[in-house]
């Protein structure tokens, strides 16, 4: 009876170890700065020889504090993210950060991270910001937020940011909770896949006509991360 309850306690301790490093798992060493020059194929990168690394592994002169165009889409925004592929030495720490330049009337559309929470503050100007819970409640929680304002984003939930000025421009720092958060943005990955998605399961999806999809599937949807 014992040896059976141990058995249960490390399946349970196993599943909340699981369960825990469900997103980045936790590195094992100081650090991991990626190989970019193997062939190697793994989940992230392969690790370089610790001799080999340079404290160029963990730098980029990103120039975060110059503005970004935000006239290159039609959305009126620019996400500039800075995670493991441009810094090698973030290979397994599970963080990248991104700035976000929005016009006014700008916004970075409904969207999620697969692999991240963000958190997310305004550096310059006001924006209207909101996530959707998971269904079947689909609840909206939103705030506007304002110069120095923090707002969370749970990880894979929908969400966007608006800069309600017509006037002036807006600028926040992300952090999130992963070397590679990915991003899929809802419109172009509906409207925009490659190869398109069959008109007749949108239209009975969205409960609109045939031809509203093709329209909507007709448009240029433009990426607005770099």
């Amino acid at each position: 009876m014992a040896s059976s309850s141990y058995v249960l306690l490390f399946a349970l301790l196993a599943l909340a170890s699981w369960q825990a490093t469900a997103s980045d798992p936790s590195p094992l060493q100081d650090f991991c700065v990626a190989d970019n020059s193997s062939r190697v194929l793994v989940n992230g990168f392969v690790c370089k020889d610790p001799k080999d690394v340079k404290a160029e592994d963990f730098f980029l002169a990103a120039k975060l504090d110059m503005p970004r165009d935000t006239k290159t889409n039609k959305v009126g925004s620019n996400v500039t993210l800075i995670n493991a592929m441009r810094i090698p030495g973030l290979n397994t720490l599970g963080i990248s950060l991104a700035r976000i330049d929005y016009a006014p009337l700008g916004e970075n559309p409904p969207h999620t991270h697969p692999r991240a929470t963000e958190i997310l503050t305004v550096l310059e100007g006001t924006l209207y910001v909101g996530f959707l819970t998971s269904n079947p409640d689909n609840k909206f929680l939103s705030k506007v937020l304002n110069k120095g304002d923090v707002f969370v984003f749970p990880e894979g939930l929908i969400h966007f940011q608006f800069n309600p000025n017509p006037y002036k421009p807006a600028v926040a720092i992300a952090a999130l909770s992963s070397q590679n958060p990915g991003a899929i943005t809802i419109a172009n990955a509906v409207f925009g896949s490659k190869p398109a998605i069959l008109d007749d399961v949108l239209a009975k999806a969205f409960q609109v006509e045939k031809k509203t999809v093709d329209w909507l599937q007709a448009q240029f949807w433009a990426d607005n991360q770099n």
